[in-house]
């Protein structure tokens, strides 16, 4: 069996290290210094960015984002409505729960661009002034909360839950609010909150 040739060759060596003087030469410098200072990748965001149009808490927006951002990093990021929590990032936890065209979301599932021409509501945008929505005075007189971190998803989908007529008796509230976690275990002050509500006949 013949050994590998391992005789240098010059003109390979060459060719190689001439191919890579040249590439760099020709390289301009404005280029370089971009590609320092990551300009490619800003020009390249404001390229792809893309128009969306969207009502948020009866404000309209008129934005130019990034396709691939979620509402609820529009949300806090953009916007600074912060009241919108970011918990597991999976949609598992109801902490992002928001309502678009008046049905509740997990704001984390969903992108940003899919809600244009459509109406978000978020935790901020349930009082009046100074005046309480009824179900956050409602959580407000139960207790309905410990750390307060999922607060704000847990009222969303309260008065989701009340709206879509799942809240007739206990059972059926634990049943359609299940897709919001309290890691603290408030659970039978939030179902009181909502039945004390719904029982009040108040409008949501």
């Amino acid at each position: 069996m013949e050994k590998e040739n391992a005789t240098p060759n010059p003109r390979r060596d060459f060719l190689k290290k001439s191919s890579l003087i040249t590439a760099v030469a020709l390289t301009p410098a404005a280029a370089i210094k971009a590609a320092d200072n990551q300009l490619d990748e800003r020009i390249a965001q404001a390229i792809e960015n893309v128009p969306c149009s969207i009502e948020i808490n009866g404000t309209k927006h008129n934005l130019k984002i990034d396709p691939r951002i979620t509402l609820l990093d529009l949300l806090r990021e953009r916007l600074h409505l912060t009241g919108t929590k970011k918990g597991c990032d999976y949609g598992q936890c109801g902490a992002c729960t928001v309502h678009v065209d008046g049905q509740r979301v997990n704001s984390c599932l969903t992108l940003a661009v899919m809600n244009d021409g459509k109406k978000v509501t978020t935790i901020e945008g349930l009082a009046t002034g100074e005046q309480l929505h009824p179900m956050q005075a409602a959580f407000l007189k139960h207790d309905g909360f410990q750390c307060g971190y999922c607060t704000p998803g847990q009222i969303m989908s309260a008065v989701a839950c009340i709206r879509e007529g799942h809240a007739d008796n206990e059972d059926e509230i634990r049943e359609f609010m299940s897709g919001n976690i309290c890691r603290c275990g408030a659970y039978p002050n939030i179902v009181a909150a909502i039945q004390e509500v719904k029982k009040g006949g108040k409008n949501v």
